[in-house]
């Protein structure tokens, strides 16, 4: 009957350490500084094509809670001056996109502390040359006599 027990006990042992062994799981990176937010929401940062829409910039503003989820409803508060109504909407699409899938982000202890309840603008960048600025004249402004 001893014999028996000795496989039982290497078979309970196996079985108490197999959770040790399985598979890995991984935690996401903690983000512990402004440039990790930065890094993580430009990694999430999908721009439409450009067959649907004008290239442009915009920048949102937005706050975050200690566990990292946005805080009240993110701010569009720059789009290049050249975009149509059509560009504008898309982009805020894909903004809002971009911020569904980062939150919430996981701030460290410290990280989470410092930034909850404050804005952040964060700025969308084009990953194409965008067309240059229109020059701009000035009325009010006198012109040079030689």
């Amino acid at each position: 009957m001893a014999r028996h027990r000795k496989p039982i006990l290497w078979f309970a042992a196996a079985l108490l350490l197999l959770p040790c062994f399985g598979p890995a799981r991984a935690e996401p990176a903690r983000l512990d500084t402004i440039r990790d937010i930065f890094a993580k929401l430009r990694s999430c940062w999908k721009p439409p094509p450009a067959s649907r829409a004008n290239l442009i910039d915009i920048t949102v503003v937005v706050s975050f809670n200690r566990e990292g989820a946005i805080i009240g409803h993110p701010k569009i508060t720059h789009e290049s001056e050249h975009a149509t109504d059509n560009d504008r909407l898309i982009y805020r699409v894909a903004v809002m996109e971009a911020l569904q899938r980062c939150t919430p982000l996981p701030f460290t202890e410290a990280l989470g502390g410092a930034v909850a309840g404050r804005p952040i603008a964060f700025p969308f960048k084009s990953p194409r040359k965008l067309p240059p600025k229109p020059t701009e004249h000035r009325a009010w402004l006198t012109p040079k006599i030689l």
